[in-house]
């Protein structure tokens, strides 16, 4: 596989702007309004939060991640998707590169809620 070309350079102010956190998955359950999208039950810690990515088509058992670390964007605007609220990106690593997706996620446990960058 060739690596995709970098993107365009932007500036380490715009870089700060995005609030990428460690989340704990506590469950995964199906939407089923939804091809694709799988509701995430994520702990920050102080607060939890529902996320959808699409992975249903991704992974044989989507809730083999259950209770994994991984990163998400949380200042993202709340999203309807599916008839449920998004409130947060889950941060995974190869979709955009057609290849089968795997969680970011910190080499040992950290605290939720630990900011990335």
């Amino acid at each position: 596989m060739t690596p995709a070309q970098v993107k365009p350079v932007i500036s380490p102010e715009l870089l700060n702007q995005i609030d990428i956190r460690v989340g704990t998955i506590e469950s995964v359950r199906d939407v089923t309004n939804s091809e694709k999208l799988v509701a995430l039950r994520v702990n920050f810690g102080d607060h939890k939060r529902t996320v959808l990515p699409g992975m249903k088509r991704e992974r044989a058992n989507p809730r083999e991640i259950e209770g994994k670390q991984a990163l998400f964007v949380v200042n993202l605007p709340p999203r309807k998707m599916a008839g449920v609220v998004s409130e947060g990106m889950l941060f995974d690593i190869g979709y955009e590169d057609g290849i089968t997706p795997v969680l970011a996620m910190p080499e040992s446990q950290v605290p939720d809620g630990t900011r990335a960058g």
